[in-house]
């Protein structure tokens, strides 16, 4: 059991343990910094604390003084000792590591005053970077448990049931399912055995909600998986979890093992008599495992394949028994609203969907990352003022929302209120919380066939219109990339992406053609480039680039000619080159050896 001390620090330093952080030195960072105050004898008076994420994922590793409220970027295993000397010792600001504001390159001295802060809402994310995740003693001094004390000690199974309905709160996993509706059908369905199940698989490309929740506060997933279990009749709690996370994975354990210790997990919780455990199920890091029936196969120990519904998994779930199946960021907004009542949560976000939203930032983004907002902020405040904008000053194109199966928005969307309906609506949807930003430069064919490609090698294959029809898609999408397409290409990708998510089994299979459906719609021009005119006009499809020698700029320095693996460049020294359209591979070599911008891609 974890002894806990209540000590009073004249400042603290946070480091970001997360699994971003933790791949560039973290760990090292840590060690430096106690190892400094050690040797200053400052270890009394300065605490040095591992966090969670901090959500500034781009910018790691990240370390925050409070309570100055500084917060340093990019941090290495060796700034470790100016930090100590400097900022703690003689309270200066190390203005290299600094935050900076990335569209007006100005330091930010407070977090408080980040724009990437200002309009986020922290729910789920409430104590990650802020508490020790292996520590429970912290996660308590946060009101961890304290939601199921007040459970077990004051409410009855449908009085919580109720309130988890009147808060709104619909599933953050995808399909967004009213919660509380969710659980009122596992504890209706009556049974000797039931199970609560945490999907944590969370697969999508770009997406890292889930894990950076369990890394940074794993205490509030299974607290709530113990109050599930009390409202529907379960005793025992799963978390599936892919083994390819295994920060997270090891701070669970910790965790589990932390709660059993104080009798939080286990026997006879807070005397009341209600007894529940949780094990941890492994994962093989199959995307169609995020599917529920599938993932209670892979559990099973089966093909993890989805089945047709219903019945569903609150009728016959794990073993054939009733099971509720929630994933993380829906568990994760139990704890609070049961504290803070169904009216506070309800008051945030749009009439539909209550609550925040937790998102992954990514692609070309300055502030690649981990958000949480309320429901109804537009994509233009998460994209320009949370986000801060598009990475070198490019011109934003699109941004797509719900992972691999999601649809390709554009700047007409840009206004849209973030919420599970008006993304179905703009042609995309909520999905488990990806959020992948594209500049001028991205082809929107060459995405479409990205992500196809991806929902391909995930398809379990038991179905025909996902096994065959996303075949066929993505040959398609090859051939007008390859510029052999045809406009009656266009009409077949169209007819044959509906058919698909018509007939195919699984969430997997309908919404996988979502990506092609949206970028036909929003970026037909871009589709008759390739097939009318044979051209990319991002540049990005290899097979429709030709590399050209501007004679006015080239002088003939012979350094292209020289790194060319093709000898597709010829011309005499001081005299203009020339590239041959035949024979060049379109490496992009010459144009990196350059000095004088004379070779450009049409």
């Amino acid at each position: 059991m974890e002894e806990i001390k209540m000590v009073k620090y004249r400042k603290q330093i946070l480091v970001c343990s997360g699994a971003g952080c933790d791949s560039r030195h973290s760990e090292e960072i840590l060690d430096n910094l106690k190892l400094e105050l050690e040797a200053l004898a400052l270890e009394n008076d300065i605490q040095v604390i591992k966090t969670g994420c901090f959500g500034l994922c781009g910018l790691g590793p990240v370390v925050k003084i409070m309570p100055d409220d500084i917060i340093y970027t990019k941090v290495t295993p060796e700034d470790a000792v100016e930090i100590i000397s400097e900022h703690i010792v003689k309270g200066k600001k190390i203005e290299r590591l600094v935050y900076k504001d990335p569209l007006t390159q100005k330091l930010v001295s407070a977090s408080s005053e980040m724009a990437s802060f200002k309009k986020q809402l922290r729910i789920v994310l409430r104590n990650c970077g802020i508490i020790d995740p292996e520590s429970i003693g912290e996660a308590i001094a946060r009101d961890a448990y304290l939601a199921l004390g007040k459970v077990l000690k004051e409410m009855k199974p449908v009085d919580v049931i109720k309130l988890i309905q009147d808060s709104g709160l619909r599933g953050r996993g995808g399909a967004g399912f009213p919660t509380g509706l969710k659980w009122k059908l596992a504890f209706e369905n009556k049974s000797d055995e039931k199970y609560v199940v945490c999907n944590a698989d969370e697969g999508d490309p770009g997406a890292f909600m889930d894990r950076s929740v369990l890394e940074g506060d794993p205490h509030s997933v299974l607290e709530a998986m113990a109050i599930c279990g009390y409202c529907i009749g379960s005793s025992r709690g799963l978390i599936y979890i892919r083994a390819e996370y295994p920060l997270a994975v090891a701070r669970l354990i910790t965790a589990i093992k932390q709660a059993r210790d104080i009798g939080l997990l286990g026997n006879d919780i807070f005397g009341s008599g209600f007894n529940f455990d949780i094990e941890i199920k492994y994962g093989a890091g199959a995307f169609v495992c995020g599917e529920e029936t599938a993932l209670i196969h892979s559990m099973e120990g089966l093909r993890g394949e989805p089945t047709v519904k219903p019945p569903f998994p609150v009728e016959s779930g794990f073993r054939g028994k009733p099971t509720n199946v929630n994933n993380v960021e829906t568990f994760a907004c139990i704890s609070p609203i049961i504290l803070k009542g169904a009216s506070w949560f309800s008051s945030i976000g749009t009439e539909k969907s209550k609550g925040t939203k937790v998102f992954a930032l990514a692609g070309k983004i300055n502030n690649v990352g981990l958000i949480e907002v309320p429901m109804g902020t537009t994509l233009r405040e998460v994209i320009f003022e949370i986000g801060g904008g598009i990475q070198y000053g490019k011109k934003f194109k699109a941004v797509q929302t719900g992972g691999p199966s999601g649809g390709c928005l554009t700047e007409k969307h840009l206004d849209t209120p973030i919420d599970f309906d008006n993304l179905v609506a703009a042609g995309s949807m909520m999905g488990s919380g990806g959020m992948i930003v594209m500049d001028e430069d991205d082809c929107m064919v060459s995405i479409s066939k990205y992500y196809l490609d991806f929902t391909m090698d995930e398809s379990c294959g038991k179905c025909s219109p996902c096994r065959i029809g996303n075949t066929r898609l993505h040959e398609l999408l090859e051939h007008i990339c390859k510029g052999n397409g045809t406009m009656a290409d266009l009409d077949r990708l169209r007819n044959m992406s509906l058919v698909i998510k018509d007939t195919a089994l699984c969430g997997l299979g309908q919404s996988s053609p979502n990506p092609v459906l949206s970028t036909l719609e929003n970026f037909m021009d871009e589709y008759v480039a390739h097939v009318v005119d044979k051209k990319c006009p991002a540049g990005k499809c290899r097979d429709l680039m030709q590399y050209f020698i501007i004679s006015d700029n080239c002088v003939g320095c012979t350094a292209c000619a020289r790194v060319c693996p093709v000898n597709a460049i010829t011309g005499e020294r001081k005299e203009p080159h020339l590239i041959n359209p035949s024979i060049c591979i379109k490496c992009g070599a010459c144009i990196e050896k350059c000095k004088f911008d004379a070779i450009i891609i049409k």
